[in-house]
């Protein structure tokens, strides 16, 4: 659903604003854009350093967030999201009344995007990630949603001011350009596994261990431009099939650490931990 998200986007190049035109985006100057024929919008403007998560994993995901595992957390974002409409509902109500940006940087297959978007019913979804077989995914989430091919590394082709909230669920964070699109009275949210995230699975398999002054880093990271407004850790038993398992550890970096005939071979209790953190911008 490109043609809803249009005002919010720019050109890569010159920052113009984007019209469609057929299957493509051109801005005033003359600058083009492919768009895929699955639905999203390449604005990566030349060859990217990087391509992201590969068909594979992003196959396991979409496994793996369909069977529910991972619903806690798209309930706390759509909360969280919520909660914004409470801190100052007149001041609020007027800035996002009929223009509510939902951005997900960093989207993935655009499932968060699109439970958020279930509880804001007037809001545009804006879908960021720099991974192709993802964001084939993210263009059908939600119908209000839009799918953008872009690195979150380097400048967003999103406009000023033009997010209400930012949702940033194991990915990147780009301190200053997340600062330069969110609204003055929005809000980033963001997810980044606690230490004791899926720690049977690190004591039985080897996975990749959660660094634990993540929590730290990430702060400092974001320090800059904005303050935190509030931390939840939230914390979630699941009873995995062995094919669940599999599917978790495949759509991780560690997929490629681990043997698959090591994985059990039967169910087994896994807990997953996050923290949600929210941020306001900094004045």
């Amino acid at each position: 659903m490109i043609d809803g998200a249009l005002p919010y986007l720019r050109c890569p190049v010159c920052r113009e604003p984007l019209q469609r035109h057929d299957r493509a985006l051109r801005c005033p100057r003359g600058h083009s854009f492919d768009m895929a024929k699955q639905g999203y919008a390449d604005l990566s403007a030349g060859r990217l350093p990087h391509t992201g998560d590969s068909a594979e994993m992003i196959a396991d995901r979409a496994d793996f967030l369909a069977a529910g595992h991972y619903a806690f957390i798209a309930e706390a974002l759509a909360r969280a999201a919520a909660d914004l409409h409470d801190q100052d509902p007149i001041a609020v109500r007027r800035e996002v009344r009929d223009s509510e940006v939902i951005l997900d940087a960093g989207t993935g297959t655009g499932d968060y995007l699109a439970h958020v978007l279930g509880a804001a019913p007037t809001a545009v979804g804006l879908g960021l990630d720099v991974s192709k077989p993802a964001l084939r995914r993210a263009a059908r989430a939600h119908p209000r949603a839009a799918a953008v091919l872009t690195d979150l590394w380097r400048p967003l082709p999103v406009a000023d001011a033009s997010a209400t909230v930012i949702l940033n669920v194991f990915a990147p964070r780009n301190g200053p350009e997340f600062a330069r699109v969110l609204r003055p009275r929005g809000r980033l949210l963001v997810v980044t596994p606690a230490a004791e995230h899926l720690a049977e699975l690190v004591a039985a398999h080897g996975l990749i261990q959660v660094d634990p002054d993540k929590a730290a880093r990430v702060g400092e990271t974001l320090d800059e431009h904005f303050r935190p407004v509030g931390t939840t850790t939230l914390r979630h038993e699941m009873r995995l099939t062995a094919t669940e398992v599999r599917t978790l550890i495949g759509m991780t970096p560690s997929a490629r650490h681990v043997t698959v005939g090591d994985l059990p071979a039967r169910d087994v209790t896994v807990t997953a931990a996050v923290v949600l953190t929210a941020y306001a911008k900094r004045v």
